[in-house]
Parts: structure tokens; C-alpha cells; sequence
């Protein structure tokens, strides 16, 4: 097909044509390759006593009902100790914290590719423009 194409040219060029120009028409093309690199960042740490606070009170509330099987409120009473002992035990403190993830990033490269080709010739007055690829 393409030999078609160049031999019609060809002949209209030939035969009474003139000003030929062929010109390669090109498109860039971003070519990506990932790379993997881990990166860190401080992050913000609260110092929550809140599940040292449950725990103890569950643990409280657990031993008050032993201790206590025929009193009223005995577990309620070793879950409210429990829970203020864990409080004031517990090691919690805001301040920050290291996190490191690993991420995927690209490098970019433009190239350059072949799309197709336009032929510009006149033939009896008139200009002509065929697209063909090579």
C-alpha cells in the first residue's frame, strides 16, 4: 500500500509537478520508570492515658467482683480504682514521632517518535498535502 502511495506521487510529481517538500511530523512522549525510595517525617503523638485509663478499670472492675461477691457495687468500686491507678501509671506523653513509609516515584524522560510523514507538491496550479507513514 505504501509503495502505491510513493509511485502515485511519484508519477503527479513527474508529470508537470513541482515544489516538493516532505516533511516528518513527530509527537513527544513522556517515558516514566519507578523507582522506590522510603522517606521519613516527625508526626504528632498524643499523649492520650485514655486505654491505659479502660484497661485498668476493666481489670479493676474484674478483681472488685471477686473480692467482693456479696457486696452491691463491688465491681463498680474496683473499676474506679482500677481506672485511677492506670491513669497515674501510665507512660503516655505527647510529643513527636518518626514514620517512615516507603513510596514509588518516577523519573520522566521525553522522547521524541515517528508519527507519519506529509508530501507538499503542486500539480496543474493546485498544492496537494498526502500523509503517509514511512
Amino acid at each position: 500500500m505504501h509503495k502505491i502511495i510513493i509511485s502515485t506521487v511519484a508519477v503527479f510529481i513527474s508529470a508537470a509537478a513541482a515544489a516538493e517538500t516532505v516533511q516528518d511530523v513527530n509527537k513527544n512522549v513522556v517515558i516514566r520508570q519507578p523507582y522506590q525510595i522510603e522517606v521519613c517525617a516527625d508526626k504528632a503523638v498524643s499523649g492520650d492515658k485514655t486505654s491505659d485509663t479502660l484497661k485498668g478499670a476493666l481489670v479493676g472492675g474484674a478483681i472488685g467482683n471477686n473480692i467482693t461477691k456479696n457486696l452491691d457495687n463491688g465491681a463498680a468500686v474496683g473499676a474506679l480504682l482500677g481506672g485511677i491507678l492506670a491513669h497515674n501509671a501510665s507512660k503516655a506523653v505527647g510529643g513527636t514521632k518518626t514514620v517512615c513509609n516507603v513510596e514509588t516515584r518516577y523519573n520522566e524522560q521525553i522522547e521524541q517518535r515517528y508519527v507519519y510523514s506529509i508530501v507538499t507538491f503542486m500539480y496543474e496550479g493546485r498544492e496537494y498535502n498526502l500523509q503517509f507513514v514511512k
